[in-house]
């Protein structure tokens, strides 16, 4: 462990700028902090990760972490890193966000530890609360709108047009500040780099509000081959496992760049420089093993969904490459092949038993009955991930994974899903 939180945060290449007087705070000094999440969706992301294991690390070097879920500030919408309007979300569905988020938030975070327990806080609590006139009046008039038009998250909206609404989201966030700087002790407010101007905007309110609050912002994650980070062919991969399963989430870390890998270690996993240096050392020697993507893949995915669901992943994977598929059912048969070709075969046909030449000449796994009987005397096809036992073998609905799919493969990768379907 190193001698401070941001000596840990610099090492994982986690601080991309902060405030002046930060490093001595954080060392001499035990504070509490936050960071605001976004509820326009009804799951984090992975890219929540960064600012959700920021706060967690810093929990451990004896801080207390606060998370803000944006309950009145989603209604607004914040401008940065966008170019267009956010589309503006009901109370309903920002309640139906904020209710599935709230877990999400707590995965990371020890709210029961004496010393220093986590808070989880809702910014509607306040912010539906104040009176337009007088929060114009002691509030409005700390900001000055010629410094609000040079701050990055407005100025790259001025050409496309920005409204009031979301104009006035810098003078919000500012007083969830002041609000938890009053309310909570909370002195510095973290975030990712886009955050920059409205966490600084912050700042300024409280000293003038005769206060004296910090800034300490991350880099956002990018991908070495420029598409953004958290997002897949499928789309975004959320934390939520009924919107992107374990196995595709534990996927998504094992495909990561051989380039990022070691960075993302740092980023998303708690261990620590003696771990992640000798994993970048076996990736030197040997990067055809993947034992750091591997290890990636296992840290992120069981801290988020925990050993079983990691188990069940890397079993899951352990398919793809002939392990057996005992113990797994029809809808993670569906997940973990879902983009090999498949054939819709009629549950009648299989009722009395199939040939396994048939099938796999009708499905296209083999050219032709000529080219199926040559692969299963060569012994490379195979049921289920089990080597056929010879051209007179027959298939039928007893052989498919709860009455529904049958995983046939030619070769070593050669991969297609018969579905029995009514």
């Amino acid at each position: 462990m190193t001698n401070s939180i941001l000596e840990e945060l610099q090492w994982r290449d986690l601080v991309f700028d902060h405030t002046e007087h930060v490093p001595e705070l954080v060392k001499n000094e035990k504070i509490s902090l936050y960071i605001g999440f976004d509820p326009t969706a009804d799951s984090l992301h992975v890219g929540s990760l960064v600012p959700m294991l920021s706060l967690a690390r810093f929990q451990r070097y004896g801080h207390t972490p606060i998370a803000l879920a944006g309950g009145g500030t989603g209604m607004i919408g914040d401008p940065s890193g966008r170019s267009a309007e956010r589309n503006l979300l009901s109370r309903d569905q920002l309640h139906h966000n904020l209710e599935k988020i709230r877990g999400q938030l707590a995965m990371l975070l020890d709210f029961e530890i004496k010393s220093n327990p986590a808070k989880l806080v809702n910014n509607a609590d306040w912010l539906e609360k104040l009176n337009l006139i007088d929060f114009l009046r002691d509030i409005g008039k700390q900001f000055s709108v010629n410094a609000m038009l040079q701050k990055d998250s407005v100025k790259g909206r001025m050409d496309g047009g920005i409204s009031y609404t979301e104009f006035s989201y810098m003078l919000l966030q500012s007083y969830d500040f002041l609000h938890l700087y009053r309310e909570h002790n909370c002195v510095l407010q973290a975030g990712g780099s886009d955050q920059w101007g409205n966490i600084t905007a912050g700042t300024d309110l409280i000293r003038r509000e005769g206060g004296k609050a910090h800034a300490l912002v991350y880099p956002l994650v990018t991908k070495a081959d420029g598409t953004k980070f958290g997002k897949t062919a499928s789309g975004s991969v959320w934390l939520d496992p009924n919107k992107t399963s374990p196995y595709r989430f534990y996927q998504f870390w094992i495909n990561t760049d051989d380039r990022e890998v070691i960075s993302y270690l740092k980023k998303f996993t708690f261990l620590d420089q003696e771990a992640i240096a000798e994993l970048e050392s076996a990736h030197a020697e040997a990067p055809h093993r993947r034992e750091a993507h591997k290890r990636l893949a296992q840290e992120v995915t069981k801290l988020v969904h925990g050993d079983t669901a990691l188990g069940n992943a890397e079993k899951a994977t352990a398919v793809l490459f002939g392990g057996s598929i005992d113990g797994l059912g029809a809808a993670e048969i569906s997940d973990i092949f879902s983009e090999v070709p498949s054939t819709d075969i009629q549950g009648h046909e299989m009722d009395g038993g199939k040939s396994i030449v048939d099938v796999l000449a009708e499905s296209g796994v083999a050219s032709g009955k000529k080219d199926a009987r040559r692969s299963i005397d060569g012994g490379g096809i195979y049921v289920n991930n089990i080597k056929s036992s010879g051209v007179d073998q027959t298939l039928s609905r007893s052989d498919a994974i709860e009455g529904k799919f049958i995983i046939l493969r030619k070769g070593k990768k050669g991969y297609h899903l018969l579905k029995i379907v009514d």
